[in-house]
């Protein structure tokens, strides 16, 4: 494998073109297994940026996209459908939070953010509210790295500074602050309610990721500030968008991380694990009220249509990965796996170089005090048969639902070995 051409030609993601991070040969992947071209096989616990909820070369999956890729693998979803998509579309309204009706097919989790985001400002303005057009996002957020969506993203540590000329300007509420289980106060909600008092007029929604802030810093937080958002959206006639790309489909322990707080948004968000990681597809769903408010007087339509909208490929796949998940053994899976997490990383809580240690689903986080490099990092994860990419001052996992008791493990063992060198 020609890695110098790599280095040379090839950009990797969040990576410098003149000091580009190592980048390890990958010649296959099997179950939680990434192997490399030495034969080193690694416990993957990022799920491929948390995708591979049911892990690699999976049976059903493999089947389910030879059969479609037999039939046919694309065709334009203008004017023409397709079972894949319809079957998909009616599990998506089926398992999401009740009175999401409508499913917008895109191709990616950024696209997914912008599609909701118009839908939401091109609502108001079908209602006579063209200044309705402004979002509020809780700092600490991340949605994606396209244009509206680093918009809403945090505006100092959402790694999008650089663009602050040229982006929409938000209205940023302070981050959640109440964690996870810990004893709710409600005074949390004045600054968001004092905004929504001073903005509604010009505001066409709220956009969060519920429950778990993920690339803005893995931060787990109470249901009750989801629960009083919903609350306050509807008091302020607000829309609400939750995104649900990294939290949907199982991870955080519900199937939808909305299902903590009771609620269900006007506008939901999903990716990533939507085909199990094979690959890139998302959904946009919202309610027959926003659907039905977007196509009133001109243009009388919505204006939005990926070229691979509807892929009939990546939704017969899709749909597999749903029909494992309705099996509802991920519920165990997960259950299993938050446990084993929350004993393994526990040890991590005791080092000199650790500030904190938090576990929700399957996921499980050490915030460390200072940054580390990230490829020294690695290069000792590597050692010790896993892959973990950390960021900033985030050691973190979220492996593959059918990783088992001797795989988590070795994850866990390979952070607290790993952090332990660099305490003192």
């Amino acid at each position: 494998m020609n890695i110098h051409f790599d280095q040379q030609h090839i950009w990797h993601p969040y990576t410098s073109s003149t000091h580009p991070l190592p980048c390890y040969p990958v010649v296959g992947a099997s179950g939680v297994h990434i192997e490399l071209e030495d034969g080193t096989q690694l416990v993957d616990g990022m799920s491929s940026w948390w995708s591979t909820i049911h892990g690699y070369n999976h049976p059903t999956l493999n089947a389910a996209a030879k059969k479609q890729i037999d039939a046919f693998s694309h065709v334009m979803f203008g004017g023409l459908t397709h079972e894949p998509a319809i079957s998909l579309c009616q599990s998506l309204i089926n398992i999401t939070p009740q009175g999401l009706e409508r499913v917008f097919l895109a191709d990616s989790g950024s696209v997914a953010v912008e599609v909701a985001m118009k839908l939401a400002i091109q609502y108001w303005a079908c209602q006579g509210s063209e200044n309705k057009c402004k979002f509020i996002a809780p700092r600490n957020g991340y949605h994606g790295d396209t244009l509206n969506a680093m918009s809403v993203c945090d505006p100092v540590n959402g790694m999008h500074s650089l663009f602050k000329n040229v982006l929409p300007q938000q209205i940023f509420a302070p981050s959640p602050q109440t964690k996870f289980g810990a004893l709710w106060n409600d005074d949390e909600m004045l600054a968001l309610d004092e905004l929504l008092q001073q903005h509604h007029h010009e505001v066409a929604a709220v956009i969060l990721e519920p429950i778990v802030q993920g690339a803005g810093g893995m931060r787990f937080y109470h249901p009750n500030y989801l629960k009083r958002c919903r609350q306050l959206c509807d008091q302020y006639n607000v829309l609400l968008i939750t995104d649900e790309i990294a939290t949907g489909l199982g991870r955080t322990g519900k199937l939808f991380a909305c299902e903590h707080a009771d609620i269900s948004p006007d506008i939901l968000c999903l990716g990533k694990a939507l085909t199990g990681g094979y690959m890139s597809l998302a959904a946009t769903l919202c309610t027959e009220d926003v659907a039905m408010g977007v196509c009133q007087g001109e243009p009388g339509v919505f204006m939005h249509g990926p070229t691979f909208m509807g892929n009939p490929l990546a939704c017969a796949v899709a749909n597999a990965s749903l029909s494992l998940l309705e099996s509802g053994e991920w519920q165990h899976q997960v259950l299993r796996i938050e446990s084993e997490l929350k004993q393994g990383l526990q040890a991590c809580a005791e080092l000199s170089c650790v500030d904190d240690v938090r576990v929700l689903g399957a996921i499980g986080v050490v915030q460390t005090k200072t940054a580390f490099d990230v490829a020294t990092l690695q290069k000792q994860f590597v050692s010790k048969g896993v892959w973990v990419r950390p960021f900033g001052k985030l050691v973190y996992v979220m492996p593959p639902f059918i990783a088992q008791t001797e795989q988590i493990n070795q994850l866990t063992t390979a952070i607290f070995e790993t952090l332990q060198r660099f305490s003192n």
